[in-house]
């Protein structure tokens, strides 16, 4: 893989270390309480992604059309929750939701053409 695909794969690989790495400090720095405030459901979905994220991540590194499929599913429900828990209940920043949702907006915009590059 060369060329933009080569960049556009770049970015989901940052983009998803950065949401690991937000993931693993929160669990580091909040332990058994982390997303406390916020229903059994969110804080289970949120931790999560301390799995999903670098899942994705390894995917893509290795070349696997399925590190796509999981990436655009994962980002999708992530900023589905997010915005509604926004929306709703409140405790997420406007700054990291707006962040999150521009590179969702690139995943999903990128995906085919990484989808195309990428073996089965």
């Amino acid at each position: 893989m060369s060329g933009p695909a080569s960049i556009i794969r770049v970015v989901w690989v940052v983009g998803y270390l950065i949401g690991t790495t937000t993931h693993v400090a929160d669990l580091v720095l909040g332990g058994a309480e982390t997303y406390a405030g916020f229903p059994s459901g969110l804080r289970l979905f949120w931790a999560s992604l301390t799995v999903l994220d670098p899942l994705i991540v390894i995917l893509l590194l290795l070349r696997r059309r399925l590190g796509v499929v999981l990436g655009v599913a994962v980002i999708v429900v992530d900023i589905a929750v997010n915005w509604t828990v926004f929306a709703t209940i409140g405790g997420l920043s406007l700054f990291g939701v707006v962040n999150q949702t521009l590179f969702a907006l690139f995943v999903l915009a990128t995906a085919r053409t990484l989808w195309v590059r990428l073996p089965a």
